[in-house]
């Protein structure tokens, strides 16, 4: 007896001598489990998979050291103002007012505000250093002070930059504006801290007479982001759990057809669920947007082998076994698949610890655990539970329901599972062969597949939130802003986000050459950037805020040509006396944007032209940076999602070829331990590789794109289309080695274990397809390609395996790995 046998005795003991004693310890593991669900946190969107990227690194120091940001950091927020004219004087005041509430609200923590409004009051009163002080300045200004300011300031360059792209200069009017708000939070400050910070600082601005927060004022930042995609996860959960709990009840009606069943079955589930979160929570691991798979994934593997345990279970009953018997003889067959399933889909699941990104190592990591207690809960609790409500059925006047096995006997169903069979034995290889090419032909164009990543891909586009708006409550989503604030940047500021890329210097800049360097940056640049008339680069940095500077101030026109010895406009000696002559003029807020307050690093932002391929475009600053002399790191949320896009291409391949390798290694070296034969082991990978190349090629078909919340799905569908092979293949080994021929044991294997199959599809496609009702896009592709991944395995494993077999069988001698030459059967000697 191997250590294997013993191990299965020992648990058919268990389950059938002290079923109980079994079930009051699984109650009392769950109770423990409960305790982690109370360390549970969250976290969601598209920061979770741009840490450790250099640029993304490049992009926080730019966000820390510099006034004005590229992608917004966590210590800062704007305020968009809209109004008839933001240069009038009510809306001034207003802004001012904004900015007086914000920055005297001590426990916001604001360290800093800036607009339009600061500018234009400076004109007025270069004395006023508080918002409050320069609110009162405007108010008190006559209308020619306060026109002549609002030109002074114009001049200067600081309205244009924070003011809609309406904005005419001669007639003094705007549409909207940005004020900037800068936190005064430790570095180390939690995202929490940041979203609330920024949540109550809305509830400021609303105070302020004439804002309307959410209308005319909406306050944005990583803050209220992260605090907005949070909600569209709780949203997401409301929807999707309710739906494939009421769906997934309606098909185990189906497959159990016995209410008492179907109670325990749903009582496994909930304990895995339950063993599963509690993992997380004692494992610090946050609920992120990947990790809301887990909860249809383990339905989806619960549901299969507790329909498998009962379906087996009652074919034995149906053949006069007692209870004892009966599950022991299904515990001897049915946990040694199990087992074979669960180390299978786990390696599936593991291999995406070799993910760069750490979401996706954190669903291998809970995904992995939560398969391991599946096995464990369904393996004993569920036939131990199965055992003591049948012997209180036998005592106690319990009526009985459906207990005939699904497929069975000359059903509908039991005709239709057929049917491989029967082509099986008419034309075994052409059914080899169309799905061996359909699945190769599948995976070759699904080298296609396109890939994606910003943050704008979690949201979800305004025609769906408008069809949940209908739902009445909870199911209607939160009011969100992020669409409203997306579309005002690109209408209204002409920001897409991605229309720029930025070279980060990452050096000091007070050398004489410094500022020469900068401006070589910009010569002879590539097809993919926008360009000036003189052949440069169409780009912002500080040399060019002191050339605009320069235009219109000659007092610092002097000092700029007085450092400049070569006569080219960029000064190349006393580089720091013309800093300070910049930072003293009214171009200082400019400056901020482009050079560190200790001059330790500065900032090059160059313009891409409309329509460029982003991929050309980051290769084209990224080649930049190389043969730049200077220290120069590729930044820009352009870039940051390029390289996302490299290691999730990566990414997917590592994880594929990983959980191949550990799959077909274990598969084969099993088989051999269990049954002498590695083959059988073989035989399983096949409808495996067919399935995965049919799902590449639906994801080019279906136009769904490689993101990093589907990565994991080329490598979890190794796990999940393995789970039907093994079932269908270690059944059909089971009774070949019983002593019935091919056509025999394929008869046996699929009335007994097809319908088991078929009943496990249905519940699970229904549980992931319902991830499609997803409010974020990202989880509803990823259902539609796990339920289509589930759906391919369970027809290759019906359609293809007994082909296969058959095949196999036919050819296998004469390469030495026949089935077994002893107990063939009549399919081998026939011909097509």
């Amino acid at each position: 007896m191997t250590a294997v046998d013993r191990l299965i005795e020992r648990v058919d003991e268990l389950v059938t001598d002290r079923p109980m004693a079994v079930i009051v310890a699984f109650l009392v593991v769950s109770l423990v489990a409960a305790g982690g669900l109370a360390g549970i946190t969250t976290s969601a969107g598209a920061d979770q998979f741009t840490q450790d990227i250099p640029a993304q690194q490049a992009l926080d120091d730019i966000d820390e050291e510099f006034e004005s940001s590229i992608g917004g950091s966590a210590t800062s927020a704007q305020v968009i103002v809209s109004d008839d004219n933001v240069l009038s004087r009510g809306a001034l005041v207003r802004i001012l007012e904004t900015q007086h509430r914000l920055e005297s609200r001590s426990t916001l923590r604001v360290s800093s505000t800036s607009s339009h409004a600061d500018a234009i009051a400076r004109q007025i009163d270069p004395t006023a250093e508080t918002a409050g002080e320069r609110r009162d300045a405007v108010a008190e200004a006559t209308p020619s002070e306060l026109r002549a300011a609002i030109a002074a300031a114009d001049e200067s360059g600081a309205v244009a930059p924070q003011v809609s792209v309406d904005y005419n200069p001669t007639a003094q009017q705007a549409g909207a504006s940005i004020v900037g708000i800068t936190y005064d939070v430790p570095d180390a400050a939690t995202t929490a801290r940041v979203t609330e910070l920024q949540t109550r600082s809305v509830e400021v601005v609303d105070t302020v007479p004439g804002n309307d927060a959410g209308e005319n004022a909406i306050l944005f930042g990583d803050g209220v982001l992260q605090s907005e995609i949070t909600a569209l996860l709780t949203d997401t959960a409301i929807i999707v759990f309710p739906a494939a709990l009421i769906l997934i009840l309606v098909f185990l009606v189906f497959a159990y057809r016995d209410p008492i069943d179907m109670g325990i079955g749903l009582s496994a589930l909930l304990l895995s669920l339950l063993w599963t979160f509690g993992f997380m929570g004692y494992a610090g691991i946050p609920f992120s947007d990947s990790l809301i798979t887990v909860f249809p994934l383990l339905l989806a593997v619960g549901i299969d082998f507790g329909i498998h345990i009962v379906n087996r279970y009652r074919e034995e009953r149906g053949e006069g076994r007692g209870i004892t018997d009966a599950m022991r003889t299904t515990t001897d067959q049915l946990l040694i698949a199990f087992l074979l399933v669960t180390i299978t889909t786990v390696f599936g699941l593991v291999s995406n610890v070799a993910s760069p990104f750490e979401p996706n190592r954190d669903f291998g990591i809970v995904a992995a655990a939560g398969i391991v207690f599946t096995l464990v809960i369904f393996g004993i609790y569920l036939p131990a539970a199965k055992v003591l409500v049948d012997r209180w059925r036998e005592r106690l006047p319990i009526p009985e329901f459906g207990t005939s096995p699904l497929g069975m006997g000359g059903s509908r169903l039991g005709t239709l599972l057929h049917v491989g069979v029967d082509l099986s034995r008419i034309a075994p290889v052409v059914v080899v062969a169309v799905v061996l090419i359909g699945g190769a032909a599948g995976g070759a164009y699904g080298t296609g597949v396109n890939t994606e990543f910003s943050e704008e891909a979690f949201f979800p586009d305004e025609d769906r939130l408008e069809t949940y708006s209908n739902l009445p409550e909870p199911f209607a989503p939160a009011e969100y802003t992020f669409l409203d604030v997306l579309t005002l940047f690109e209408e209204e500021f002409e920001q897409d986000f991605v229309g720029s890329v930025t070279l980060y210097v990452d050096q000091s800049v007070r050398d004489d050459d410094a500022l020469e360097l900068i401006d070589r940056t910009t010569r002879n640049p590539p097809d993919t950037f926008e360009t000036t008339d003189e052949r440069r680069a169409a780009s912002t940095s500080v040399v060019t805020v002191i050339d605009d500077h320069a235009a219109t101030d000659p007092e610092f026109r002097e000092v700029v040509e007085r450092n400049d010895r070569l006569g080219t406009g960029v000064p190349d000696r006393n580089v720091d006396e013309v800093y300070d002559a910049l930072l003293d003029s009214s171009a200082e807020g400019q400056a901020r944007g482009y050079i560190a307050e200790d001059r330790g690093s500065a900032r090059i932002d160059y313009t891409i032209r409309p329509g460029v391929d982003n991929s050309e475009a980051v290769a084209d600053v990224r080649a930049l940076a190389e043969r730049t002399p200077l220290e120069a790191v590729p930044t820009g949320d352009l870039v940051v999602n390029e390289a996302v896009i490299d290691r999730l291409t990566d990414s997917a391949i590592r994880s594929l070829l990983v959980a191949f390798a550990l799959t077909a290694v274990f598969l084969a070296v099993s088989y051999a331990y269990l049954e002498g034969k590695a083959v059988y082991g073989l035989l399983n990978l096949v409808p495996v590789l067919v399935t995965v190349g049919l799902l590449v090629g639906t994801m080019r078909l279906l136009d769904i794109p490689l993101t990093p919340i589907n990565a994991p799905i080329l490598s979890v569908s190794i796990g999940l289309g393995v789970d039907y092979t093994v079932h269908f293949v270690h059944r059909f080994v089971d009774e070949f080695k019983a002593g019935h021929s091919i056509d025999e044991a394929l008869d046996i294997t699929i009335a007994g274990t097809g319908g088991a199959l078929t009943g496990s599809m249905l519940t699970t496609v229904t549980g992931l397809g319902v991830l499609w009702l997803a409010v974020i896009p990202l989880l509803r592709d990823f259902g539609v390609l796990l339920a289509l991944g589930v759906l391919y395995a369970y027809l290759a494993s019906i359609l293809l395996v007994p082909s296969l077999v058959v095949v196999w069988d036919r050819y296998g001698d004469r390469v030495g790995l026949g089935l077994d030459g002893n107990l063939r059967g009549s399919a081998s000697d026939r011909t097509q």
